[in-house]
């Protein structure tokens, strides 16, 4: 409630109704004075902070420490006194992915040895391949190249050193085929009957493999970060998308309960990410301090926490779907699988649409 004097007049300024008290009774909007002072404006502000904070906490209690509670009270219309899961849920995902990239960075995620200089080990076991297949193919030049490359004792040797010699620096292949430009795959395309030839869609993919080749034919380090920045920012995306399918799967594996509607179990679903999202946030911390301090122990954590995000659900779907322990046992099985191969189908697909905004 403001602290702003209460209007004299009872039509509401935001519907025109006529008001019955201190509140409109179809908008909810507070009939008061609709100049504020400065101060007025300082304190509603840091009520409704104060507001939130109190309703966030309050909370996020029961989501902890009582599975399922929440998504209960909610369908039995107690609203008032806990944080609407929504707005919960936008909080703590931002919060979560705020973190999430400030400390993880897509350079960190890849150990690329591409160009880094082969130890002697690693070049005796090159060699000794490469004579191997020289009893093959006695004739061929790319591997006698590669041969005297590694025997000079004067250079340097990488990886990408050998893979240039052998003429194979492709980072991505949508075929078997190998094409050096978009003119050469065209005209072998147009060569073909019209039956023969690739779709719109394969195209497409022959394109971006043909740009991307290209681009980053000597770089495949920053093709590799590239690309896994783009995936890791389309993460929240991805999440978002998951979110009413793994409502749907709890709709079809509950379908014979009739008093629970698809609303029901997307906001089963969206306290569940909810705590997930706290979840990650534990075991990201604690993966810091296992990279900063070298203390096995923090593993040990981690392992703890992960079974306990598992445990959780199981105690979330008991509680809040009211069913024996076997057929929630049966049912947390089937929605894990569903939900394993829901997230993998949702990541090949978020990869094909990073690599094409590379």
């Amino acid at each position: 409630m403001s602290h702003a004097p209460e209007r004299t007049e009872k039509n509401c300024l935001n519907c025109g109704t006529i008001v019955q008290g201190r509140y409109c009774h179809v908008c909810g909007q507070e009939n008061i004075v609709p100049k504020e002072s400065f101060w007025s404006l300082v304190i509603h502000f840091f009520y409704d902070i104060t507001h939130f904070d109190g309703k966030f906490f309050h909370s996020l209690k029961y989501l902890v420490f009582r599975p399922g509670f929440l998504s209960a009270e909610f369908m039995k219309g107690r609203r008032a006194t806990y944080l609407n899961p929504v707005r919960m849920y936008v909080f703590t995902s931002a919060f979560f992915f705020i973190i999430f990239f400030t400390f993880f960075k897509a350079e960190n995620a890849i150990n690329y040895t591409g160009n880094q200089v082969l130890p002697l080990a690693q070049k005796d076991s090159a060699m000794a391949f490469i004579r191997k297949e020289l009893l093959d193919k006695p004739k061929s030049k790319e591997l006698l190249d590669q041969l005297n490359l590694l025997q000079d004792s004067t250079r340097e040797v990488t990886w990408m050193d050998l893979r240039a010699m052998a003429g194979d620096l492709n980072l991505i292949s949508f075929g078997d085929e190998k094409y050096s430009s978009r003119r050469e795959y065209d005209s072998l395309q147009q060569a073909l009957p019209k039956n023969k030839r690739h779709s719109w869609f394969k195209r497409q993919l022959i394109y971006k493999e043909i740009e991307i080749n290209d681009k980053y034919r000597t770089r495949p380090e920053d093709a590799l970060k590239e690309v896994t920045e783009v995936v890791l920012h389309k993460l929240p995306y991805l999440l978002f998308v998951s979110l009413p399918l793994f409502a749907l799967v709890l709709k079809l594996l509950y379908i014979r309960k009739k008093k629970f509607y698809y609303a029901d179990h997307a906001i089963f679903s969206v306290h569940h990410y909810i705590f997930s999202f706290l979840l990650l946030l534990l075991i990201l911390a604690l993966n810091k301090l296992d990279s900063t301090t070298g203390l096995g122990i923090f593993n040990f954590f981690i392992v703890v926490l992960v079974l306990a995000w598992f445990f959780y659900l199981y105690k979330a779907m008991r509680n809040f779907y009211q069913q024996g322990r076997g057929k929630t046992i049966l049912k947390f099985l089937l929605l894990n699988l569903s939900a394993l191969f829901i997230n993998v189908l949702l990541l090949l697909a978020f990869f094909f649409l990073s690599i094409f905004s590379v």
